[in-house]
């Protein structure tokens, strides 16, 4: 359940007021657990960069745009999403970009997986259908580089090589199934700019589909927490990539009626996953700014129904502070919803009736094992961490040139 449904295209995020800063991309972490990674690697012009860029095998791309074309795909157990950007005016304020389109569909590719292993047929085709669609968008948009990643679904699957191999022959796209380090480094480099600078440290969290990610974000060097020069390596203490999502939560103990008990019990799972994390960030400090920074259409929907939205805008959610009171609450008003209720409601809908109240779960744990009196909400994640990324590496290579 990361990210919602984009609200429309030229939202950008330095246009809804947060700029986002240019980050290294961080290597550092607890040991990498990594799946099966099958990745084709490559630029569309041809020249081979320093980590992965997936691309199209398409010989008769255009390149009309002014100046270079970003897109990012990210393709998790429940959702299919797509950015793409353009680099911020040199001039800008913003080291950030500016969004010219942009794609999000559910498709529960993860569906049935935790009982059968697999990718089923039906999940396959509604994401071959999806990623169609965001092959042609990367087209009209004269796309000039991009990295299309896959996360827990394909990671845990048997056939998820399989499939990223028929994506390859049936679209021409090339899938990069990531590990779980490189997915967290991702949602971090994509929202550590709404860290408080003034906080020592903050926990930052993703949750997912198939799975969720806990990291622990400390201050940069000499107080620089979302400056360029305050890389995430540094930042970066530790992590954890927990097997649970909202998809896999939800199968586990239903999603459609949800009692106390039943709730009780989702927390009580993660936050017997949790218990390495919690263990370790026991000695670590914490000051009075503090503070949760969540990125997840779990979050983002607590925020919009906070908000009273009768229709989800990210451009009133992103960068949201709330209470924790705020949060309690909110969720609180979650829980007491019929799923009739949910269903209807213009921030939840149909597709995602039946995933919220397991992502509150999810939430849950991870509030009662970090209490915060702020929580921070984030309409960014993965997505603009591989934009970020690729930006940062070409505007790297141009200094170089210049030398």
């Amino acid at each position: 359940m990361k990210q919602r449904a984009d609200s429309g295209i030229g939202n950008g995020l330095s246009q809804a007021g947060h700029s986002l800063e240019i980050h290294a991309a961080a290597k550092n972490g607890e040991a990498s657990n990594t799946g099966a990674a099958v990745a084709s690697t490559g630029r569309l012009d041809g020249t081979k960069p320093e980590f992965a860029r997936s691309h199209f095998d398409c010989g008769t791309w255009r390149h009309s745009a002014p100046g270079p074309t970003y897109a990012a795909l990210d393709l998790g157990t429940n959702n299919c999403r797509l950015l793409i950007a353009r680099p911020a005016p040199r001039d800008a304020a913003s080291s950030g970009f500016r969004i010219v389109d942009s794609f999000s569909r559910i498709v529960r590719l993860g569906e049935g997986l935790t009982q059968t292993g697999r990718l089923s047929d039906m999940a396959i085709e509604r994401t071959l259908d999806a990623l169609a669609v965001c092959k042609d968008k990367m087209r009209a948009r004269n796309v000039t580089c991009a990295r299309l990643i896959a996360t827990e679904a394909c990671r845990a699957a048997e056939n998820g090589a399989e499939f990223v191999i028929k994506v390859r022959d049936v679209l021409g796209l090339h899938l990069e199934i990531v590990d779980r380090e490189t997915e967290a480094h991702l949602a971090a480099t994509g929202c550590a700019a709404l860290a408080d600078a003034a906080a020592e440290s903050v926990i930052l969290f993703d949750i997912g589909g198939g799975s969720s990610e806990v990291i622990w974000l400390e201050r940069g060097s000499q107080g620089r927490a979302n400056g360029a020069g305050a890389g995430l390596r540094e930042r970066v203490r530790f992590w954890v990539s927990l097997k649970l999502g909202v998809v896999t939560l939800a199968e586990k103990f239903g999603g459609i009626e949800v009692s106390d008990s039943v709730f009780e019990a989702m927390v009580a799972c993660v936050t017997q996953e949790l218990d390495g994390f919690i263990s370790r960030a026991s000695s670590r400090g914490r000051c009075g700014r503090f503070h949760l920074l969540g990125t997840s259409g779990t979050v983002t929907t607590i925020a919009g129904i906070f908000l009273n939205l009768p229709r989800y805008d990210r451009r009133r959610v992103d960068g949201l502070w709330m209470s924790e009171e705020d949060v309690s609450r909110t969720v609180e008003r979650l829980r007491r919803m019929s799923y009739r209720e949910r269903v209807e409601n213009g921030c939840i809908g149909p597709e995602r009736a039946d995933l919220v109240l397991a992502g509150c779960a999810i939430l849950e744990a991870i509030r009662r094992a970090f209490p915060a009196e702020r929580v921070r909400i984030a309409d960014r994640g993965l997505r603009e961490g591989i934009l970020l990324q690729l930006m940062q590496a070409d505007r790297a290579r141009e200094w170089a040139n210049r030398r």
